[in-house]
């Protein structure tokens, strides 16, 4: 308790002190983020309840060589103060799952070089396309999924923006020291093209993904979709629509074609926005569509039942509200969520439900703290499950001289 208090009391001391800040970039900049996180689950299916308080730090050094070019090391590292959880390392499956590991590792490491139109990374780096439902860095845990890659970027007109990336290696959030060698990482050739067109405050996406596992063959796809999103200037009707297939490709012992969709109309008033939700991920009883390199805990609930889709399919049909409890002071700092799912079988009968809130507070541009809950009732899939999260996040930058 007490070394807790006291990392508590750093975070808070250091956040106060004011970041460095320019237009111009600094020669060599210090990047940080510290994150203190408390997770319990009670799930049905154990008898003892998951307990995990953990704190993570990633640092970074990131430099301008000059005529576009940069590059940036990074480093993180995760300390536990207990061992009551199932990490995936620590072999504790007495207990429900909190993918958390304690250990070290480098999280990034890259050379860019960035034109007036065209720009290239290659290293170990962060990939985000879109809203992330394909690929992202799975941000939530304190491990964070990076790539070994080569990425490209290229604007042709002040409108558009084409992306490509060639993928090596994902790093995942399990950490090398996971005791499932697949959780730890895979040798990939997977190839992701994203155009996207801006006009006004909508955006039209086409991509096509083409992901080869060497490391598992089933997870082998290829995925192609289109994707349109719009947003009111202040208040109004937004919408996001999206339509996808995916195929079996390479090495990919199963033939399959299942389809994507979702659709999720909003209406934003007075700082309240509210959804509607219909996502479908396809599936045929035997091999449902797959998203593995997705940051999955941003959908289909915050219990995170549905990282890996059933084999029948799932479809998630959720109202969402978001919004601050004020415009002013205080109460514009505190925001808040509830969300409530329903999932059921894409070919089948129903999963279950869940609701989701979290309450989030900025005391200062660079700290925020956040508590946050997700309850998964169970009816056909899964066991009754229960998760809580209490977390302090501090991130920041610093030149130096």
């Amino acid at each position: 308790m007490n070394a807790r208090r006291l990392t508590l009391a750093c975070l808070l001391a250091l956040a106060s002190a004011p970041a460095w800040s320019t237009d111009t970039p600094a020669p060599l900049q210090v990047e940080w983020d510290a994150r203190l996180r408390h997770e319990q689950v009670d799930n049905d299916a154990f008898s003892r309840d998951a307990r995990a308080d953990t704190l993570c730090l990633r640092l970074g050094l990131r430099a301008q060589f000059g005529g576009g070019w940069s590059g940036y090391l990074e480093g993180a590292g995760v300390a536990a103060a207990n061992e009551h959880y199932n990490s995936g390392a620590n072999g504790n499956t007495e207990y429900p799952a909190i993918t958390d590991p304690h250990g070290t590792e480098l999280n990034q490491a890259y050379v860019a070089w960035q034109g007036q139109a065209f720009g290239a990374t290659v290293g170990r780096q962060r990939l985000l396309f879109d809203n992330q439902r394909w690929v992202g860095n799975v941000g939530w845990r304190q491990h964070e999924q990076t790539h070994d890659a080569v990425a490209l970027q290229w604007q042709p007109a002040a409108a558009w923006t084409v992306r490509y990336a060639w993928l090596d290696r994902v790093h995942r959030v399990a950490g090398r020291d996971a005791l499932a060698p697949l959780a730890r990482e895979r040798k990939l050739d997977t190839h992701l093209l994203n155009a996207a067109f801006h006009a006004g405050l909508q955006q039209w996406s086409g991509y096509a993904y083409v992901h080869e596992d060497r490391d598992l063959a089933t997870a082998s796809s290829a995925t192609y979709g289109v994707r349109w999103t719009g947003k009111p200037a202040a208040d109004g009707f937004g919408w996001t629509l999206e339509t996808a297939r995916q195929f079996d490709y390479a090495n990919n012992p199963d033939h399959f074609v299942h389809g994507y969709w979702l659709v999720e109309p909003a209406w934003t008033q007075a700082g309240i926005t509210g959804k509607l939700g219909w996502e479908r991920l396809g599936g045929n009883g035997r091999h449902a569509l797959q998203t593995p390199l997705a940051t999955l805990h941003a959908f289909d609930g915050w219990d995170d039942q549905f990282t890996v889709t059933p084999a029948g399919g799932l479809e998630d049909r959720y109202v969402a509200f978001n919004g601050v409890f004020g415009q002013h002071g205080t109460a514009a700092r505190l925001g808040w969520t509830v969300v409530f799912h329903d999932f059921r079988a894409d070919h089948g009968g129903r999963y279950g439900s869940e609701w989701d809130g979290s309450l989030g507070y900025a005391f200062t541009p660079a700290l925020a703290g956040l508590l946050k809950a997700a309850h998964y009732h169970a009816d056909g899939f899964g066991r009754h499950d229960t998760k809580l999260w209490l977390q302090l996040e501090w991130k920041g930058a610093q030149a130096l001289r």
